[in-house]
């Protein structure tokens, strides 16, 4: 069987090891976690985002990782904290096409941290621009899901304040952060969630779970014909 593929926007770095200049990267442990899921994980250019069908009509589904802060300015607001880091509009507007282009065709959609971000965002939310002391970085803890509790590792500083249009919570951390969401008339298989599955999937059968999901929502295409609440994960 044909792996489904699947396109997960790279970032920009500024360096990297065996490189001579500015490098687009991916997190291994994302593309691992793909891999094992059974789909094929292509790292694809940022770039403009006036033709994404042309580029990317033969994915599969797709992932939106992890990085830095988007601009405030993408949800109204100019920038109110020094914490806010690694803004960069040429990723910023790609992100936001790509995930507004796989919503309306109904592709598999795996939104992490900033992808949740850029997710909420993209459908009119809001984001709080610094937690402040209780910023969950480099934090392993527990949430609550619908089906009882969950162990995650985080490292962020922002978390969704507004939802976006659609989106719904499934899952919450005693702070009352929005963990992850569920959009109630996707059009296709789709998840949010604000903590990094790919930190600790190799060793957690729950975390890996979400990206065989994934996976097989991107296998079968058909899915985006169901209703949102036949191809929601199944912890929900």
């Amino acid at each position: 069987m044909t792996r489904p593929r699947v396109i997960i926007p790279a970032r920009f770095a500024a360096s990297a090891s065996a490189l001579r200049y500015a490098a687009l990267v991916t997190a291994r442990a994302l593309s691992a976690a793909v891999l094992r899921a059974g789909a094929e994980p292509l790292a694809v250019h940022p770039d403009s985002p006036d033709d994404l069908e042309q580029r990317f009509g033969f994915a599969d589904g797709v992932l939106l990782p992890g990085g830095g802060d988007l601009d405030p300015g993408c949800y109204g607001q100019r920038i109110l904290s020094d914490t806010v880091y690694d803004v960069d509009a040429e990723q910023d507007l790609f992100d936001l096409a790509v995930a507004e282009w796989a919503l309306a065709t109904g592709r598999p959609l795996f939104a992490v941290c900033r992808g949740l971000h850029v997710v909420n965002v993209a459908l009119g939310g809001t984001l709080e621009q610094d937690m402040g002391p209780g910023a969950h970085r480099d934090l392993v803890h527990g949430i609550t899901t619908c089906e009882g509790p969950m162990t995650v590792s985080c490292f962020h500083h922002q978390r969704i304040a507004t939802l976006g249009r659609g989106l719904s919570p499934i899952a919450f951390a005693k702070d009352r952060t929005i963990e992850a969401v569920r959009a109630v008339s996707a059009r296709g298989w789709f998840l949010g969630v604000q903590w990094h599955p790919e930190d600790t999937a190799h060793t957690d059968p729950a975390q890996q779970r979400l990206f065989a999901e994934f996976a097989a929502a991107c296998q079968t295409r058909s899915a985006s014909t169901l209703p949102p609440s036949q191809v929601a994960p199944t912890w929900q």
